[in-house]
């Protein structure tokens, strides 16, 4: 059980103690109401003033049991706080140290502006595929969790600040992904990430459909809106369920047997310069190159064997995940195989 929920049922029952010696002196003893809860503290805090004492053989007794447990109860509640702010404190200075050497080691990393329900699914994938990665979260209930269950590196503060985004390393990533809840957030980041990092990669969340080019104009290189390509999804299992299902196989995790991947031809590739038939993708690996997308951004679908690789292109391959892990290292080699 977490030490904060500890506490907060000690100070239930520590309430519930108080409660019970101020009725039970009520009645028994027939003092009113803040008499009886003054004896009740006085007799729990053990000072004994002498103002009140039971006068009935019953409210001796019913002292003696309050006593029993109240002080007890009191005395582990005293000693849970304590030791809750103490071990917090501690916690805090030293995990913050700790958080801040591993965000300076980090380069060429992503920053995740929000951690809610889209920003949690967004860390679970790039921790997944192991990137490098730091969320920024200012709400403690959500930091708590990134501690205790998600393990992420994060930086607490608000993303729209300029500190903030410096502390979590914003002039060395390489990209940042605004999933704020709000688009006036993320506009706001997107002008201060652009003007701390001009060649930073960033990619938004867009609430209204009105925002994106809005966005865009702003600095984003790309703007999703959630509830588009939700709508979209649900249109498409409606119309071509076969043609979704497919995309959902190709493109979860959970599939061994079929995937879709971006794979980046860097420059002492060997199969730069080569046609995608002299390279023989398909007759080594199994691979199906559905894409091609240039420097430029051009996109080239269902290429032809024809087609001459080159440097920095991203090809989209589909095939299965092994075969797919062979070719991207073929992909950053500097020799072809025999």
């Amino acid at each position: 059980m977490l030490p904060t929920r500890k506490l907060r049922l000690a100070f239930l029952f520590l309430i519930a103690i108080f409660a019970t010696g101020t009725v039970g002196y009520h009645y028994i003893e027939g003092w009113d109401l803040v008499e009886s809860l003054y004896a009740t503290v006085i007799t729990l805090a053990t000072v004994g003033y002498g103002d009140f004492h039971p006068v009935q053989m019953s409210g001796r007794v019913f002292t003696i049991v309050l006593i029993i447990f109240g002080v007890g109860a009191m005395a582990y509640t005293i000693g849970l706080a304590t030791e809750v702010m103490v071990e917090g404190r501690l916690k805090a200075v030293m995990g913050r140290g700790r958080l801040e050497k591993k965000i300076e080691k980090l380069a060429g990393h992503y920053i995740i502006c929000g951690c809610g329900r889209i920003g949690r699914l967004i860390c679970r994938e790039l921790a997944a595929d192991k990137v490098d990665f730091v969320v920024i979260e200012d709400d403690m209930e959500v930091i708590q969790r990134i501690e205790d269950e998600w393990k992420y590196i994060y930086y607490r503060g608000n993303a729209t600040e300029d500190k903030t985004l410096i502390g979590a390393g914003i002039k060395r990533a390489k990209g940042i992904v605004c999933v704020l809840p709000t688009d006036a957030e993320n506009l706001y980041v997107i002008l201060t990430a652009k003007e701390l990092n001009p060649d930073i990669h960033i990619l938004s969340r867009a609430e209204e459909e009105t925002s994106e080019h809005r966005l865009i104009r702003a600095g984003a290189d790309r703007v999703i809106s959630p509830y588009t390509v939700g709508g979209m999804r649900m249109a498409m299992a409606v119309l071509r369920p076969a043609m979704l299902d497919f995309i959902e196989i190709t493109t979860g995790r959970q599939s061994l047997e079929l995937r879709m991947e971006e794979l980046v031809i860097c420059d002492t590739s060997p199969v730069v310069g080569r046609s995608l038939e002299e390279s023989e993708i398909r007759q080594r690996y199994g691979l199906i190159i559905v894409a091609v997308e240039k420097v430029s951004g051009q996109m080239i679908f269902n290429p032809s064997a024809s087609y001459v690789i080159e440097k920095e292109d991203k090809l989209v391959t589909l095939g299965e995940d092994a075969n797919l892990v062979k070719f991207s290292e073929v992909c950053h080699s500097e020799a072809m195989e025999g």
